[in-house]
């Protein structure tokens, strides 16, 4: 079966799209672009689907490649044969590959090569074929003895000839297969505590699960305690049903004189090469399986704060918390602009309080300030009450406030990228002004800190890093290039996460920019240094020009389809003036009854593309995210002493994990919702009900002031 044929079987794809998808991107073309323009091609495969077609196509491109590097090894060793070559061929896994390279591969020095180097080998040989006519294995043996060697004694002669069957034993891709398998049904992961000491980790002290069972976020706790040295773990099987399977399998003959040391050699095997290395395999299997979970948590977590709606047209005031050094402040203007900055003191003296309020009252009516973003961060509790108790001092500024999450805010004010951005300000002031433009537009603010810095997953920093890179880079790609940038406003961090675009040619854009004045049409970005052809072809659909020269400049109409989205501008019978002007609010009448089939053959396009076509020039500019619940903004505040049980609260959900949902309920500590309690039905996993930046009624069950826990349900709620 062709690697094709895998992936259409695996993925249940026709063969054409599969065949057209693999020669999309070996063309070099993005996810997005084959996503979004090549929908007739590819039988309109989504970005996700897309991106686990890409992996999938990679692992199984490299395990030709390692197929083709393990034949050419043992055929240089002049091992090869058609039996082999066809076995490699026929491994499905990784695992199973390596198994049948393991008796070929180079090894270290063993305690079997080392009783080879003695001469032991033929000893070995004999007493595994277990067919010898010598009337005792001393007598075999003895003729082995060679001093100069190092094999004093008839002792030395056998355990050397039982360490190299031992490694025949292991070296066995079959045996290895069996056991994996047994291991797998029978094995119970377990963990002990290494310490006295109490810890986060004491549920899991004297722990037991079934490994086909483990479930992901409690692999995660417990490599994590093991790596912290509070948990002792290991996975026990049923040995007995093992040993049994290599007994059977190793013992030609038992009524041999050899057999009893064949099967000291196979249990040696198993308890000092096998069974070690399985175990290590099935915990790296359960930690790959449980990181690659949390992975695709923190995507979908990701993805919904990135299109969280954004707040438009509003001054922010942006305040980052802080004690010993103050509450930053940074205020913006709506389009983002810096206007002022200051710092406050807002948890010192009753003197410095009230410096800080006038200077916040001063600014919201110098600036018109209509919405106060406060991060939530250290000291977050009491800026927000102080914030609360200022916006009722001043009811006619209408001013509310949000609480914002500051996570990778220090990371971002500390880079490169800030610094070149506000070289004016110093990093507490520049952490102010990014919660304040969350606020306005959380996409653009994110984008310039890496994915992994932003807290909305789980056990993130135990992941295997370059691949959480790559999910989370992915995540970020696929939702800019969904919603599109201003070509004008854009910055170049931004820039580069759009198709074909690097970060080179972002900043040769934001500096033609600079020297030549706003773009006009997307036909501009030809002359920009560095984005030739192929580039322009898989960013120009992303990138908006309002108030350009042509209105299909400000949709996601490509460039290629201008001349078809015209034509049908004209058959409906509108003007492009129409269009730009939005007077096409029948246009789903006039396309009513139409063969869209016919349509589509006629302006030289594919049905997917008509269809979009429709929708942009129905609403040049739109904005997918301005059909997102927009955020909850307050004006008052409560503190975990106000909560009682049965309180029903609104809250924003914050984070979505494995075992529920965190939700802010406009208290300093966010309440857990656990899986049990988010639904009347039963939920599978919490991202089934609800997602980050949802709006959701709570009601409260328990609150614990002391471990500062508040306990949630979304049960039995009208």
């Amino acid at each position: 079966m062709t690697i094709a044929e895998k992936i259409a079987q695996e993925l249940e794809l026709k063969q054409w799209q599969v065949d057209n998808t693999i020669a999309l991107l070996d063309e070099g073309n993005t996810i997005p672009f084959i996503s979004r323009y090549r929908k007739e091609v590819t039988g309109e495969l989504n970005d996700e689907i897309l991106r686990t077609f890409s992996d999938r196509l990679t692992y199984l491109r490299n395990m030709e490649e390692r197929k083709a590097d393990i034949k050419r090894i043992i055929e240089e060793q002049g091992k090869l044969t058609e039996e082999l070559a066809a076995e490699i061929d026929k491994a499905e896994k990784l695992s199973e590959l390596e198994d049948i390279y393991r008796p070929y591969r180079p090894k270290r020095r063993t305690r079997a090569t080392v009783a080879k180097e003695k001469g032991l080998e033929p000893l070995a040989t004999i007493i595994y074929l277990q067919n010898t006519k010598a009337e005792s294995v001393e007598a075999l043996a003895s003729e082995y003895i060679n001093p100069e060697k190092g094999v004093e004694t008839v002792e030395d002669a056998l355990q050397g000839a039982m360490d190299i069957i031992a490694e025949i034993v292991s070296d066995n891709a079959e045996h290895r297969k069996e056991i994996r398998e047994i291991t797998t049904k029978t094995g119970i992961l377990q963990s002990k505590a290494a310490t006295e000491e109490s810890s986060v980790y004491e549920t899991y002290y004297d722990f037991a699960e079934p490994v086909t069972k483990a479930v992901p976020h409690r692999v995660l706790a417990i490599d994590r305690g093991e790596n912290e040295k509070f948990l002792s773990v290991s996975v026990s099987c049923d040995e007995e049903k093992i040993l049994k399977y290599l007994k059977d399998s190793e013992i030609s003959d038992s009524s041999s004189i050899t057999a009893y040391l064949v099967e000291a050699a196979t249990e040696d095997a198993y308890t000092r090469l096998i069974q070690p290395s399985i175990e290590r395999e099935i915990r790296n299997e359960l930690t790959d399986a449980a990181q690659e979970q949390a992975m695709q948590v923190f995507k979908v977590n990701l993805k919904n704060l990135l299109m969280q709606a954004p707040i438009r047209g509003q001054v922010v005031l942006g305040l980052d918390p802080g004690y010993r050094t103050g509450c930053k402040v940074g205020v913006v203007d709506e389009t983002g602009k810096v206007l002022d900055t200051g710092v406050i003191y807002i948890t010192h003296s009753e003197g410095q309080k009230e410096s800080a309020k006038a200077l916040i009252k001063g600014l919201i009516k110098k600036h018109n300030i209509t919405l106060i973003s406060i991060g939530n961060g250290t000291a977050s509790k009491e800026t927000e009450i102080f914030a609360a108790n200022l916006i009722k001092e001043i009811p006619e500024c209408k001013v509310k406030y949000i609480m914002t999450n500051e996570a990778g805010a220090s990371v971002y004010s500390a880079s490169k990228l800030a610094t070149e951005e506000f070289p004016d300000f110093d990093v507490t002031q520049r952490s102010a002004i990014s919660i304040a433009r969350r606020v306005q537009d959380p996409l653009a603010e994110l984008v310039k800190i890496e994915p992994k810095a932003i807290g909305v997953g789980q056990y993130q920093h135990d992941m295997n890093q370059k691949r959480l890179g790559e999910v989370l880079g992915g995540v970020v790609e696929d939702c800019v290039n969904s919603v599109g940038v201003d070509l004008n406003t854009a910055s170049a961090p931004l820039l580069q996460y759009i198709s074909g675009i690097n970060s080179t040619i972002a900043s040769n854009i934001v500096k033609y920019r600079e020297e030549e004045g706003r773009f006009t049409s997307r036909a501009q970005l030809k002359k920009v240094g560095k984005l030739g052809t192929k580039a322009f072809e898989q960013c120009a659909g992303f990138l908006r020009i309002s108030g350009g020269k042509n209105v299909l400049d400000n949709t996601a109409v490509h460039p290629e389809s201008y001349s078809a989205a015209e034509k049908l501008i004209e058959y409906l019978g509108y003007t492009m003036k129409d269009v730009e002007e939005g007077n096409l609010s029948d246009i789903k009448t006039r396309m009513k009854d139409k063969d869209l089939t016919a349509l589509a053959n006629e302006l030289g396009i594919g049905v997917p593309t008509l269809r979009d076509i429709v929708d942009e020039i129905t609403k040049p500019g739109r904005d997918p995210r301005d059909s997102v619940e927009q955020p909850l903004l307050r004006e008052d505040v409560m503190s975990m002493e106000d909560l009682k049980p049965d309180m029903i609260l609104t809250g924003t959900v914050r984070n979505v994990i494995d075992f529920g949902a965190f939700v802010d309920i406009g208290v300093h500590q966010d309440g857990l919702v656990h899986i049990s309690q988010l639904s009347d039905k039963f939920v599978k996993h919490p991202m089934d009900v609800v997602s980050i930046g949802d709006i959701v009624k709570v009601k409260v069950l328990e609150v614990n002031l002391e471990k500062k826990r508040i306990s949630l349900t979304m049960r039995g709620i009208d």
